[in-house]
């Protein structure tokens, strides 16, 4: 018989999955509403969003210099609608 301890890593590597797949459906549906819905109060409600960002960082390791960056998250109401159906998808399977 399984511990509950078990399950914890595999449960947090399908909630990732989960919210990585929503995130790139979520994506797509904003990606084609910008390049599809007529101009209006539709379309930025459902296109505009939070668009955190980090970097750029640079990292010195003396014989290897680069710089990541900048990383920029765009949050839209369509990127929570994705992660939405991608939950509901996954729990209807698994």
């Amino acid at each position: 018989m399984k511990t509950a301890q078990s399950r914890v890593p595999r449960r947090s590597f399908f909630h990732v999955v989960v919210l990585s797949i929503g995130f790139v459906v979520g994506g797509l549906m904003t990606m084609l509403a910008r390049k599809f819905l007529p101009v209006g109060a539709v379309k930025e409600f459902m296109t505009s969003g939070l668009q955190p960002s980090l970097g750029p960082l640079k990292v010195d390791l003396i014989i290897l210099n680069f710089a990541l960056g900048p990383v920029v998250l765009d949050v839209t109401f369509l990127s929570l609608v994705g992660v939405l159906i991608a939950y509901l998808i996954a729990r209807s399977l698994f």
